[in-house]
């Protein structure tokens, strides 16, 4: 199965989950979770690469609630080349305060796993200083800096980076202005030009070590 058909079977199969969320009123805390975080992000939270869904254990709570308002708002996943947001933005567009909540205080329960390397031909050296520019908000070893707004990149997937770093390069994520720091994040990605770079910033985040939140 291709990655493309992958990725609708699994949207069509969301699609039928969608309708349970109004249906079901007194839904059970496993089952809702089950729904509509499990089926693309794992039992584990360690994520599916062939549906472009990354690993939610280990996250930082402040960035992933942040990132799901942006999601719950329009504000991410509705750009038309923005596959995997555009996935996502309806999972999260139904939720209510409550219930994302509840889905926080669950996935903070999830225990991290080092991300697997699937990242290959990048030059570390180059990705060094390249990085430079990203230590001010992602700190030096990429274990993520709260007041600057920036999140922990160390262990993170790094097919997930590179997919996303892509996506800021092109607009289809940080357009918008009133996504105050996704529009910061694209203006500091801009400068790689070309996906070797991206690759190569990447490669050298691969060699940090991960900090456990």
């Amino acid at each position: 199965m291709s990655k493309t058909t992958h990725r609708l079977f699994w949207s069509l199969a969301l699609c039928t989950v969608l309708p349970l969320n109004s249906a079901v009123a007194d839904v059970d805390h496993e089952n809702y979770d089950h729904r509509f975080c499990m089926t693309c992000h794992g039992t584990d939270g360690r994520g599916n690469e062939s549906i472009d869904a990354p690993r939610l254990a280990g996250m930082e709570r402040w960035y992933l609630e942040r990132q799901m308002n942006l999601f719950r708002d329009g504000l991410r996943g509705t750009h038309p080349e923005d596959l995997a947001g555009q996935e996502m933005q309806p999972m999260a567009e139904v939720l209510s305060d409550e219930e994302l909540e509840d889905i926080l205080d669950w996935v903070e329960t999830w225990e991290y796993v080092p991300a697997p390397i699937t990242l290959s031909g990048g030059n570390v050296e180059r990705g060094r200083q390249l990085y430079r520019s990203c230590a001010t908000c992602h700190g030096q070893d990429g274990e993520g800096r709260e007041m600057m707004n920036g999140p922990q990149l160390a262990g993170m997937d790094d097919w997930y980076l590179v997919t996303q770093l892509k996506n800021f390069v092109a607009g289809y994520r940080g357009a918008d202005s009133r996504d105050v720091y996704g529009s910061q994040m694209r203006a500091m990605a801009l400068p790689l030009t070309d996906e070797q770079a991206i690759i190569d910033v990447v490669s050298y985040i691969n060699t940090l070590g991960r900090q456990d939140p």
